[in-house]
């Protein structure tokens, strides 16, 4: 069934094509999920995270395995719901509620629009801060790429809370880009990620102005850091299920 939904999903429903950072610019400002940037988002993940389709198909996959009736399937930094409803397609007519969380509105707008189109079942959406949202009987929460963009010091604040209100068989999925192990490594990873992100039509320019929108705004972390932390808020397993570059997923298990 997941693999199925990959194969349909279309990862950029809108056909609007990234060029955000084509021109050059006097001052690269923060990098924010406006309407600019939820009108290209699709062609600009996929074309800028290695994995991603893989990722979120496997997201479907676990739900699919861990989605227990009357539970509740959490998208914390829902973006434009791929995740929403790579879990809805896996779960089928499964009583779950599917909850997505994004304190973005236009990406919220693009996202709900999505779930009317691809998923029979009711969506509840939240704008909101996902560190102010109540979690609660969760067999599936997920993270991708979300946990990032919080300060450092509120990530395990956060992980604490999401593990206070998930079952005992339940999974946190989060998704993340990290920092290498030491400046040789990490400089081998950023290189790598660049040359991918070339293959993918973004030019020099864009890469860089990228870069500096996001410098202050995406704060990557060592996979030890990751792990440790996961640890430290209550999950007793904790697997890196996959890596390409500097684009990494944990499952992470009470």
């Amino acid at each position: 069934m997941v693999m199925n939904f990959m194969k349909r999903f279309e990862p950029n429903p809108s056909g609007f094509r990234d060029s955000l950072y084509a021109d050059p610019q006097a001052h690269v400002g923060r990098f924010v999920f406006d309407e600019r940037v939820a009108e290209v988002f699709a062609d600009m993940i996929s074309r800028s995270v290695p994995g991603y389709a893989t990722i979120i198909g496997m997201i479907g996959l676990l739900a699919e395995q861990h989605a227990t009736p009357g539970s509740r399937l959490y998208d914390l930094g829902c973006s434009l719901g791929a995740a929403t409803v790579s879990m809805g397609k896996a779960i089928g007519e499964r009583e779950c509620r599917l909850v997505a969380v994004d304190n973005a509105r236009p990406m919220l707008d693009k996202a709900a629009r999505q779930f009317a189109a691809h998923l029979q079942t009711r969506v509840e959406t939240h704008c909101a801060d996902i560190r102010e949202i109540d979690i609660h009987d969760a067999s599936v929460v997920v993270l991708n790429f979300t946990l990032q963009f919080l300060p450092v010091e509120e990530r395990l604040i956060l992980l604490k809370k999401i593990r206070a209100g998930m079952q005992e068989d339940a999974v946190l999925i989060l998704s993340e880009k990290i920092a290498g192990a030491d400046a040789r490594e990490d400089r081998l990873l950023v290189e790598l990620h660049h040359a991918f992100k070339r293959a993918n039509g973004y030019s020099d320019l864009e890469i860089s102005q990228k870069r500096s929108a996001l410098e202050e705004v995406l704060v990557p972390e060592l996979i030890a850091t990751h792990t440790r932390r996961l640890q430290e808020a209550g999950f007793s397993r904790v697997n890196l299920w996959f890596q390409c570059f500097n684009f990494v997923s944990f499952i992470a298990r009470p």
